[in-house]
């Protein structure tokens, strides 16, 4: 049995951040998420799926948004016994040299933190844009900037950085340098977009933020349309080549 450390930290505005203790976390890798039961009762009854922010030796991190009764729970929790499936899923492909960009948003900034981490270990030079709603929402700011070669951020609403869409920051940024790969984790919208604007010219992985009932393949309730065929998130992904996703299946 895993355990919660700590009580769950306010990083930001509805923005929590959990210290969970594993003998599974060496098996983590950028990309991979863990599956938390949220109740010894059956309300909230199908666990929530959580990308990893972190791991440091035998502590996995993540990072909570509250948006309903369940994640509510958990950003509430006591230090103590926790039920987590995982590490899962299928991760980021970590390229071995040249120049990697960052595109994140939201909650989604979460697994490019780690990505980001193990990219400079390797000896890659790491861009990162940061997308969030506003200030209030921006979470971890100087993690991500002290792991990043270069970071910017963009608001939503202007209240600070680029005032405007992560995606228009992601133009200007191919137009200056080729770059070996471009990641993207946040509103599916918004992976979406980054996936068309790279196009064929610059490869992209996007991190899924589907909804993972039951998180090893076997619900099929985050199958995914591809050129490929019907994927499931959960297990062949949540991380995909975004250019072979039918977007459209997804965004309507």
């Amino acid at each position: 049995m895993a355990e919660l450390i700590e009580r769950p930290l306010k990083v930001a505005e509805d923005h929590y951040l959990l210290k969970i203790q594993t003998d599974e976390s060496e098996q983590a890798l950028p990309g991979h998420f863990i599956n938390i039961r949220v109740s010894d009762s059956t309300d909230p009854l199908v666990r929530r799926p959580f990308s990893i922010y972190n791991r440091q030796k035998d502590i996995l991190e993540i990072i909570i948004q509250v948006v309903g009764k369940g994640t509510s729970i958990l950003c509430n929790a006591e230090p103590g016994p926790i039920d987590i499936l995982g590490p899962l899923g299928k991760g980021f492909t970590l390229i071995e040299k040249g120049s990697a960009l960052l595109v994140g948003g939201g909650v989604g900034n979460a697994p490019l933190y780690f990505l980001a981490r193990e990219l400079k270990e390797k000896g890659i030079d790491v861009s990162y844009l940061y997308g969030s709603r506003s200030k209030d929402h921006i979470y971890c700011a100087d993690a991500f900037g002290s792991i990043a070669d270069t970071f910017r951020v963009s608001t939503d609403d202007g209240s600070t950085g680029h005032h405007g869409f992560v995606t228009t920051l992601l133009e200007e940024q191919l137009k200056k340098k080729t770059w070996n790969m471009v990641y993207t984790c946040g509103p599916t919208p918004m992976m979406a977009e980054v996936s068309r604007i790279c196009g064929s010219s610059t490869p992209v992985e996007v991190s899924l933020e589907n909804y993972f009932g039951c998180g090893i393949g076997l619900c099929v309730g985050c199958t995914v349309e591809t050129d490929q065929g019907l994927k499931r998130a959960c297990v062949d992904g949540p991380v995909m080549d975004g250019s072979l996703i039918k977007w459209d299946s997804l965004t309507h």
